[in-house]
């Protein structure tokens, strides 16, 4: 008897590859969305279309349909968490929340991070907001026996978006074009900060892995690659790919965030930190769980799907034109420090 699943979301950047692994495995999967992304539905997928924020919508649609499984891949505040208790509570033997590895301390007071490292992050509203709704899981569960799971992706990314410390999140092959061009690319540091990128293929794996698994209720999880890179490294990957050596400028985070201070709880309280994610724990509740996407091969994949997509393939302008402006500023003003002797 196969698994009957809903996924609240399921076509986004993360989750579409869940769904399509669900469908793969003979997992019966209902997705509850508004429909906006149509083309990312796998065939066999039942679609309930809805909003989530809409509960008698919701309560309506599900009626007395029971789940084996519930993720919600996009609650991001304690008042969705509170919504999903009260629409959950009983009509499900397991609920997944997504949250994310930026909850913990940052910096960390050590290299490898596993599920007990100590979570705070008061910098960056996201990582906060995370960190509430995962409290108040455990709260729930511990409470009332609420069936939740929950699981701490890293830096996530699909055949729809280029991921990078620095670019445009609005029109993500700014970064290539950049590239193509013989632009100045910023890296936050010194760019020796080690980070984790994972597919979202190699993450389906781990997630659909513990769609129905007892064990996992009450517990908390890692997902991510076991391939670590530097910056650096992540920038000549993509350089590799596309037959040119990026031009790379290195700038203090501090500076960065100066001129950008839009992203500064992302990279302060994030991808500017250094740090080497534990996977131990799916390993073992998830036998043969293995990330096997490496970047190289990954980014090949999503360069190759942009240029097939030529909608895709926009740039930011105004993104583009500030950061020409910030390094040129930037420059004159490391050349003017030769004078101040």
């Amino acid at each position: 008897m196969s698994l009957k699943v809903l996924f609240i979301g399921g076509t986004g950047l993360i989750s579409t590859a869940a769904s399509e692994l669900s469908i793969k495995r003979g997992i019966e999967l209902y997705l509850l969305n508004r429909g906006n992304r149509k083309e990312f539905v796998p065939e066999g997928a039942k679609v309930l279309k809805g909003d989530i924020c809409n509960e008698l919508e919701v309560e309506a649609l599900l009626n007395d349909m029971h789940f084996d499984a519930i993720v919600d891949w996009i609650v991001f505040e304690p008042q969705g968490i509170e919504r999903d208790i009260r629409l959950f509570t009983g009509k499900t033997d397991q609920y997944i929340f997504i949250s994310t590895v930026a909850t913990y301390q940052r910096p960390v007071s050590h290299y490898i991070v596993d599920e007990s490292t100590v979570q705070s992050n008061p910098g960056w509203d996201y990582a906060v907001e995370k960190l509430a709704c995962e409290n108040r899981l455990i709260q729930e569960y511990r409470k009332n026996n609420f069936p939740m799971t929950i699981v701490r992706p890293s830096h996530t990314y699909s055949k729809t978006s280029i991921p990078f410390a620095l670019n445009s999140g609005k029109y993500p092959w700014t970064l290539i074009d950049r590239i193509l061009k013989g632009k100045k690319i910023i890296v936050p540091g010194d760019g020796t900060s080690l980070w984790t990128i994972t597919h979202n293929t190699d993450f389906a794996k781990g997630i659909v892995g513990l769609l129905g698994n007892v064990q996992a209720i009450g517990q908390t999880f890692h997902i991510t690659s076991d391939e670590v890179k530097t910056w650096d490294q992540y920038l000549k990957c993509i350089g590799n790919v596309l037959g040119v050596e990026p031009k790379i400028v290195h700038i203090a985070s501090d500076c960065i965030v100066k001129y950008f201070p839009e992203i500064k709880g992302g990279l302060l309280g994030d991808t500017s930190n250094s740090y080497v994610v534990n996977n131990s724990k799916i390993k073992r509740f998830v036998p043969g769980y293995l990330a096997t996407m490496n970047f190289e091969n990954g980014i090949r994949q999503t360069i190759d799907y942009f240029k097939d997509h030529p909608d895709y393939m926009k740039v930011d302008e105004e993104f583009d034109a500030n950061m020409d402006r910030f390094i040129t500023a930037y420059e004159n003003f490391v050349e003017s420090l030769a004078y101040l002797k």
